[in-house]
């Protein structure tokens, strides 16, 4: 990977025209790059290639649809702040095409769809909000006359790549649950292959931008797992980043909305919390730049597990969640191991005796969790009988 000082190989000028462009002075403008190269989980010295890709590269076309959604996915961009989102369209992405963004409207605004994809055949990006209506032969929604599934699929012809952004557009979302009486399917459902999809209601801004910025720098998409989600955003449980994670393991649980361990900070796991099996990057990355609390944890909500299928929209948001990774495994790593030395046989039994340790704090918190609020008050109930049948004894 290259090394930081490589960007300023381009000299005085090129990073003076950057900072013009982009409104950033130097240091701004690297810790924006070093910032991406972080989300994408690249490693050292990552922010370099990033750092030149948006100096030299021309920028890419991207083509924005819009479907069965609410605009949320927009409304997410439009206040993402490194870079803000008239330096994103206008310096580091071409927005050539967006309903809501866009000054042209009707025939002026299909225009300029149309002349983009010509220009940039095979080269385009092409993002899509919102779910697409298949019931009834596609007829629920039509945007300059022509159906929505329609026009993704002549769109998604000559694009490079085809971004879901969105739970609407990445599997369904909101609009697909039951009855779904307009049929509402995902984009990779309607194109019948594989694309990128970056759920949530609304995602983070910045897993989109990140996943531009990374096709733009290396000219490929980046890793994506086995749903299409970027494994740098959606690798990881909520639950196991989340900053309420230690009132979980010791066992302590708001029981309702406003009450003593609700106030304060206690794991929300049992009013509903979808945490525990939902995989989304919410937890390490904030909304909005206004604080690493500000997404509905933080805010004191269970987490809906808007960005994952057959939870999000689904589930009862107040029904206890399918716990993934309760019990801890038999033998933790080391936080820091020395290449090329095992464990000695006296840290082996440390490891085991924790390890030991860590097993049966599991079996009482399984226990633990497995009881409802009611439950436990009917057992205390029982508890407090039997006593009273003793002393009369």
């Amino acid at each position: 990977m290259s090394d930081t000082h490589e960007i300023f190989d381009l000299g005085r000028q090129a990073l003076h025209d950057v900072e013009q462009r982009l409104g950033l002075s130097r240091r701004e403008y690297l810790q924006f790059c070093a910032t991406l190269a972080v989300t994408m989980g690249l490693p050292k010295g990552a922010e370099a290639a990033v750092a030149k890709a948006i100096e030299t590269s021309k920028r890419p076309s991207v083509i924005w649809l819009h479907f069965q959604e609410c605009t949320g996915c927009s409304e997410s961009l439009l206040r993402a702040e490194h870079p803000t989102l008239e330096k994103l369209i206008l310096d580091v992405i071409s927005l050539d095409y967006h309903e809501t963004l866009m000054a042209a409207a009707g025939h002026q605004a299909e225009a300029a769809r149309k002349d983009a994809m010509k220009a940039n055949k095979g080269k385009y990006i092409l993002v899509v909000e919102g779910a697409i209506p298949t019931k009834d032969n596609g007829n629920y929604c039509k945007i300059g006359g022509h159906k929505a599934i329609d026009l993704v699929k002549e769109c998604a012809a000559d694009a490079a790549a085809v971004i879901a952004i969105g739970s609407c557009a990445s599997w369904g979302g909101m609009p697909s649950t039951g009855p779904n009486p307009t049929g509402a399917s995902s984009v990779g459902e309607v194109l019948g292959k594989p694309v990128v999809t970056i759920p949530g209601c609304p995602p983070n801004p910045y897993n989109f931008l990140a996943t531009v910025v990374h096709f733009l720098t290396f000219g490929k998409l980046p890793e994506l797992d086995k749903l299409g989600r970027p494994k740098f955003a959606y690798s990881r449980l909520i639950h196991e980043n989340c900053e309420r994670r230690a009132h979980f393991d010791a066992g302590r649980f708001a029981m309702e909305f406003g009450d003593s361990g609700h106030r304060q900070g206690y794991c929300l796991y049992k009013l509903g919390c979808k945490g525990p099996e939902t995989y989304a990057n919410c937890s390490t990355l904030g909304f909005g730049d206004a604080g690493e609390n500000n997404w509905p944890v933080g805010c004191g909500h269970p987490c809906i597990g808007c960005s994952e299928k057959g939870v999000g929209f689904t589930k009862p948001i107040h029904q206890v969640a399918k716990m993934l990774n309760v019990t801890p495994p038999l033998q933790y790593p080391r936080i820091v191991e020395e290449q090329g030395k095992g464990a000695t046989f006296a840290s082996a039994a440390a490891v085991a005796a924790l390890a030991a340790a860590a097993a049966g704090a599991a079996v009482m918190l399984t226990r633990n969790l497995g009881l409802s609020h009611a439950a436990q008050e009917a057992e205390r109930a029982k508890e407090g009988a039997a006593s009273q049948d003793q002393t009369k004894v």
